[in-house]
């Protein structure tokens, strides 16, 4: 297909979608076949100070729309994406090589934000005290900051856009938003079906670029806030640029996350939690499992886990039983696949190899199989390097403290898992664990929008994180009142020249 040929995706700015003049250009390719689907352009200067003044323009208006006007917005949007998952997830198998079922999983995991942002009502209160002194009182409002501008990541190209603007744009914010450029079509499906719901123009922008629009977005004296999820050294960049420029930031970065496997573990539940945690999206989460430590006689199990994993279907992501599709990327693949090496010269035991599998009719896709290291030391590259692929590392102890040990001693603090029946090692270990998400016989342990996903140490920048109750914290900046009132027959006091009130 010719350039000609191949559509645009287009900038949001001021509720118009509208070719790009930028000589600039990226091919969106469906990583399973290499075919080019769509142009992402890398926009202008000038259209990014044109998105963020739409944005400024429109947050004069949106910014006193009543409370349940915004919220009545977020409740048809959670309704069109219901209506329209399938065509959602299809848009994201093609451009990211997920699963359907997977991409299916990706858009609901951001509806349930949707969902919580038209409760919001209910979450943007303020407090009162009566009488803190003689007819005084004190109150505060959680009153939006203006324009905010998200930065999300080509591994959940619907959650995370669903993380971010949603909560900003609900608690009376407007926002820029910066996709991916390697998938960005199933988010600008997801940002019409918001114009449909009824957000007005300039409330919701969108940009497209790489490093010099992230660079803007940080730099933009009119941008208040910065939400970004990625990379450790993209979101290191992002928090240190965007706090310098007076802003806001919370930045969801790198991982290397952890499963203790203690010995009276459920062994045919850990086992298939293992295989789903580890591999399931190509290994492509934030909230993969890339570390598991066998402690005891759960050493023993290794020899199951890697037949059953050769079990897993590899397959263009479309076909029913497909377990594992493709990597983003041929570039990804090609990383992989040096780390691989990598922690073969470095003396890992590599149990499984997954490294160029035949799939039948797809071959030119970014395809690898469940692979699987033992011998796992902390000082090898395979360790402390995240991967981003499906590459499971096993590492061993004799006790319980010293798998917590080992855990502790890792920089990331994105999530873990213990697996066990004892109820005294479960709390034992969410107790003395410095890990911020915390799993008890949950692999992935991504909290539900009524909490708020809590990574920490060097996963996380900013106090806050996205959605839930510190979103809404995030988004808002408090202003405290302290207000008396008069009758209108009161006669004047002395005059007091304290500041005290009485």
């Amino acid at each position: 297909m010719s350039s000609n040929n191949v559509p645009t995706v287009k900038l949001l700015i001021n509720g118009e979608f509208v070719e790009s003049q930028t000589e600039q250009w990226r091919d969106v390719i469906n990583p399973a076949t290499q075919e080019v689907l769509a142009r992402v352009p890398f926009a202008t200067q000038d259209e990014i100070n044109a998105a963020v003044a739409s944005a400024k323009q429109a947050f004069k208006t949106w910014r006193k729309t009543p409370i349940g006007a915004r919220a009545r917005v977020f409740l048809r949007y959670q309704q069109l994406i219901r209506d329209n998952i399938k065509e959602l997830a299809a848009i994201l198998t093609a451009e990211q090589g997920k699963t359907l079922a997977d991409a299916e999983g990706d858009v609901f995991r951001g509806l349930e934000v949707v969902e919580h942002a038209s409760a919001v009502g209910n979450l943007q209160l303020g407090e009162l005290a009566n009488n803190v002194a003689g007819g005084v009182d004190t109150y505060t409002l959680m009153q939006p900051l203006g324009v905010c501008a998200g930065i999300t990541p080509f591994n959940f190209p619907a959650m995370i856009p669903l993380w971010m603007f949603p909560m900003a744009i609900a608690t009376g914010n407007t926002f820029v938003l910066k996709p991916s450029e390697q998938d960005p079509m199933v988010t600008m499906r997801l940002v019409e079906l918001a114009l449909e719901a009824g957000i007005p123009p300039g409330v919701l922008n969108v940009i497209h670029g790489g490093v010099d629009a992230v660079n803007a977005i940080c730099d933009h004296a009119d941008i208040k806030a910065v939400s970004f999820v990625g990379s450790t050294h993209v979101g290191t960049h992002v928090y240190n640029r965007a706090i310098q420029s007076g802003k806001r930031a919370q930045c969801m970065m790198g991982a290397k996350n952890h499963a203790i496997v203690m010995p009276d573990a459920n062994k045919q539940q850990t086992l298939n939690n293992l295989l789903g945690a580890a591999f399931g999206a190509a290994g492509q989460r934030c909230m993969a499992l890339p570390v598991v430590v066998l402690v005891g006689e759960a050493r023993n199990w290794l020899p199951e886990l890697a037949r059953l994993a050769q079990t897993l279907k590899i397959n263009g992501g479309v076909e029913p039983g497909t377990d594992i599709g493709p990597v983003v990327s041929c570039s990804a693949l090609e990383r992989i696949h040096g780390l691989i090496q990598k922690g073969i010269d470095e003396g890992a035991e590599l149990v499984l190899d997954g490294r160029n599998p035949t799939v039948s009719g797809y071959e030119k896709g970014s395809f690898i199989g469940p692979t699987i290291f033992a011998g796992v030391k902390p000082e090898m590259t395979v360790y402390h390097q995240e991967i981003f692929g499906p590459v499971l590392c096993v590492m061993q102890a004799d006790k319980l403290d010293e798998a917590i040990e080992l855990i502790n001693a890792n920089p990331n603090g994105n999530g873990t898992a213990i697996f066990t029946r004892s109820g005294a090692a479960a709390r034992r270990f969410q107790e003395d664990i410095d890990v911020g998400q915390v799993g008890i016989n949950v692999p992935i342990p991504v909290p539900v929008p009524l909490f708020s996903f809590s990574g920490s140490r060097g996963s996380k920048l900013g106090d806050l994180g996205p959605y839930g109750k510190q979103a809404i914290m995030f988004y808002t900046q408090t202003k405290t009142v302290t207000a008396r009132w008069f009758d209108e027959d009161e006669v004047a006091g002395a005059v007091n020249t304290t500041i005290a009130l009485k």
